[in-house]
C-alpha cells in the first residue's frame, strides 16, 4: 500500500531537502499549493491533495485539506481500521509535515483586522492535532529546526520513528497548536474587549532553560519566555538572578535621564540619576555600598570603562546595559564569577502574574505616575519638585510599606516590606543620617498617623510625597504645616507586595 507523506508549511526552511530524504524512503509526497510548487521546482514529484481527495481547493484556497479522505488517512486505526479504510479509499498518510500560518508575526505589525484574521490557520491545527492524535501510526512534524534528526532516525529504521520519538514530535505537536490558539485568543480579546481583563488565562511561554534550583536548593525551577537579555559573560543565571535582574531593569525603565540603580534582594538599595552615566553609578554607589556588595547593578547608557573600573573595585553579581564599550567588556570579564547582560527592551510590559490559594492573581504593570500633584503644605521649589519626583519613581519599586530618603536625584535611605508604615521611616531615615538634614521623603502610600512625619522632621526632612487618602489625612497634612514641612499629594499609591 502507497505511504503517503502529507507536507504543507509556511514556513519553507529546509523543506526540499527534508522533502527528498522522505521521498528516498518510500514515501509519496501529497501537498498543496505553495508548497507542492516549491517541491516540483525542487525537482519532486508530488501529489495535489485535491487529487487524491477527488475534491478542488475551494474559496480562494481557505478549503483545501479539511476532506474526509484526508483527515481519514490520518485517524485511520492501524490494524483496526483498514477493512475500512480500504473500502472507502482512504490512503494511508502516515507522515504529517506542517506548520502554520504567521498569525504572531503578522499581530505584530498591528494589521487591520481583515488581515489578521486571514492569518489564523485552520486546517493547519487540524492536521496537526489528528497526527498527534494518532501518533502511534503516523509521524508529525511541525518545526523545521526537527528535520534533521527525524530523517536521520527514519533512515536508521527503515522510514519509521521509535515511540520515543514519535511521542517526542506528538507533545511538541500539541503544544504548538495550544500556544497557536492562545496567541489568537490574546490578540483578539485586546481588540474586541481591550478595556477589560481577559475571561481565559492561557500560559503558553516556551521553557528556555531548566535553572540549578529555585529560591532555595530544594525547589526545581525553570524559566519560561523569550529573555530581553543577551548574556555577554558569566556562569549560568539563576532563579534569585533573574527576578533580582528583573526589579533593576524595571526601576531603571523609569528614567530617561542617564541613570544607574543597584538592587539587593528585590529592592533598589542605591539609585541617582546625572548627566553622565559614570557620575550616576559613582553617586548610586555612595547611597549605600554596604548594600551594593553582591548587587545587581543596571545602567541605561552604553558601560564605560570608567564605570567598570568602579565596579571592579567591589564585588557584584550582575552587570546589566544596553551596550558595554568594548574596553569595559575587558575590565569587566577580569571577575569570573560576575555576569554580564546586555539588555533590550522594558521590563514593565505584559501582564503580572502571581499564584494565589486556589489560583493566580493578574495586573496589569503599574506604568502609572500621576503629574497632578496637589500641594497642601508650604512651597516647592525646582529643585525640591526634582527630587520628589524622582523619589516617587523610586518609591514605586520598593516593597510596601515603602519609603524613600532621598536629596540631588539620589536615593539616600530606603525602607522596605515593615508591618507599619512608620517602621519603614525609622529605617530610611536612620540609613539616610545626617544627609536627611534638608532631603525629601516619599511614601508608596498615606500615612495612617502623623507620627511618620514628625518622625521626618525630627531628620532634618522639608518634603514629603505621598498619595493620601486616610481618613486621618487633615491631622497628618496638619502636622506638616505645624512643622514646617512642604507636603505634596498625588492621589495614586503605588503598593508593591
Amino acid at each position: 500500500m502507497t505511504r503517503y507523506a502529507l507536507i504543507s508549511v509556511w514556513d519553507k526552511r529546509g523543506l526540499a531537502e527534508f522533502a527528498r530524504g522522505i521521498s528516498e524512503l518510500g514515501f509519496r509526497l501529497l501537498s498543496t499549493g505553495g508548497t507542492a510548487k516549491t517541491l516540483r521546482d525542487a525537482g519532486l514529484e508530488v501529489t495535489e491533495v485535491s487529487e487524491l481527495a477527488g475534491f478542488p481547493e475551494v474559496f480562494g484556497g481557505r478549503v483545501k485539506t479539511l476532506q474526509p479522505q484526508i483527515f481519514g488517512g490520518i485517524l485511520f486505526r492501524r490494524g483496526i481500521d483498514d477493512r475500512d479504510a480500504e473500502a472507502h479509499g482512504i490512503p494511508l498518510i502516515d507522515l504529517v509535515c506542517v506548520n502554520l500560518y504567521p498569525f504572531e508575526e503578522t499581530a505584530a505589525k498591528n494589521p487591520a483586522l481583515p488581515e489578521l484574521v486571514e492569518m489564523i490557520d485552520i486546517g493547519g491545527p487540524s492536521l496537526i492535532r489528528a497526527a498527534a492524535k494518532n501518533h502511534d501510526s503516523v509521524i508529525v512534524v511541525v518545526d523545521p529546526d526537527d528535520y534533521g534528526w527525524v530523517l536521520e532516525e527514519m533512515r536508521k529504521r527503515g522510514g519509521t520513528l521509535a515511540e520515543e520519538g514519535r511521542r517526542t514530535l506528538a507533545l511538541k505537536a500539541f503544544a504548538r497548536t495550544a500556544a497557536y490558539d492562545c496567541v489568537i485568543y490574546r490578540e483578539l480579546w485586546a481588540r474586541f474587549r481591550s478595556e477589560e481583563m481577559p475571561e481565559h488565562l492561557f500560559l503558553h511561554e516556551k521553557k528556555a532553560q531548566d535553572l540549578r534550583y529555585g529560591e532555595n536548593p530544594h525547589q526545581r525551577a525553570a524559566y519560561y519566555g523569550r529573555p530581553l537579555w543577551e548574556q555577554l559573560w558569566g556562569k549560568e543565571l539563576s532563579y534569585n538572578n533573574i527576578l533580582d535582574a528583573t526589579a533593576a531593569w524595571d526601576c531603571l525603565c523609569e528614567f530617561g535621564e542617564p541613570a544607574a540603580v543597584i538592587v539587593k534582594h528585590l529592592i533598589p538599595c542605591g539609585v541617582a540619576v546625572r548627566d553622565d552615566i559614570e557620575d550616576a553609578f559613582a553617586a548610586a554607589y555612595e547611597a549605600d555600598p554596604v548594600s551594593a556588595f553582591g548587587g545587581i547593578i543596571a545602567v541605561n547608557r552604553p558601560l564605560s570603562a570608567g564605570v567598570a573600573e568602579r565596579l571592579n573595585a567591589f564585588f557584584s553579581e550582575i552587570v546589566m546595559a544596553p551596550d558595554f564599550q568594548p574596553e569595559a567588556l575587558e575590565l569587566l570579564k577580569k571577575k569570573r564569577d560576575r555576569r554580564l547582560l546586555l539588555v533590550k527592551g522594558d521590563a514593565r510590559q505584559g501582564l503580572q502574574i502571581r499564584s494565589v490559594l486556589g489560583g493566580v492573581l493578574v495586573q496589569g504593570p503599574d506604568a502609572l505616575l500621576n503629574e497632578k500633584w496637589d500641594v497642601v503644605s508650604g512651597e516647592v521649589d525646582e529643585e525640591t519638585g526634582r527630587d520628589l519626583a524622582f523619589a516617587w519613581k523610586v518609591v514605586k519599586h520598593v516593597r510596601s510599606n515603602a519609603i524613600v530618603v532621598a536629596s540631588g536625584l539620589t536615593t539616600l535611605g530606603v525602607g522596605a516590606g515593615q508591618p507599619n508604615r512608620v517602621g519603614s521611616a525609622e529605617i530610611a531615615l536612620r540609613q539616610a543620617g545626617e544627609r536627611a538634614m534638608g532631603a525629601v521623603l516619599a511614601s508608596d502610600a498615606f500615612f495612617p498617623f502623623p507620627d511618620s512625619v514628625e518622625l521626618a522632621a525630627r531628620h532634618g526632612i522639608k518634603a514629603i510625597i505621598q498619595p493620601g487618602g486616610s481618613v486621618r489625612d487633615e491631622e497628618v497634612i496638619a502636622a506638616a504645616r505645624r512643622l514646617g514641612i512642604a507636603m505634596v499629594l498625588t492621589g495614586t499609591r503605588h503598593f508593591r507586595h
